[in-house]
């Protein structure tokens, strides 16, 4: 699906319009800081950046619980995911790595681990909470 990014939700969620209809995608093999986390804004503002008001391509094959198509999204062939994790604004969120085709999958553990090495982004935290980590703790 092609679409034109008109919202950005957070470091990981965007809508996208075609055909006069709206799509929320939920972006595949990641997981960006909650809002409220350090580094939480700052991912929102690299996807903004990065994708708003432009074209992009979405390959999506199921919807989450939300009801958001999870998708690998491009912009120009470039990885949007791939990116916000290189930039070190989302996680590699293995739990769901085997939706991803392997190489994939191998590209997203890649870049974590050198923006990790780099300190990148929420790298640069001496002990960064990953989302799912943090969403378990907030909602006990």
């Amino acid at each position: 699906m092609t679409g034109k990014v008109i919202h950005i939700a957070d470091g990981d969620s965007i809508t996208i319009m075609r055909d006069n209809t709206q799509y929320k995608i939920r972006l595949l093999g990641i997981d960006a800081p909650e809002r409220d986390q350090p580094f939480g804004k700052q991912a929102r503002v690299a996807l903004n950046r990065a994708i708003n008001g432009k074209i992009v391509n979405a390959e999506w094959n199921k919807k989450d619980n939300y009801g958001r198509l999870v998708a690998k999204v491009s912009y120009k062939q470039q990885d949007i995911g791939l990116q916000q994790i290189q930039k070190g604004m989302a996680w590699h969120y293995k739990h769901y790595a085997r939706e991803q085709d392997p190489e994939d999958q191998s590209r997203y553990a890649q870049a974590e681990y050198q923006a990790q090495r780099d300190k990148q982004g929420l790298w640069q935290d001496a002990k960064p909470i990953p989302p799912w980590d943090y969403r378990h703790k907030r909602s006990r």
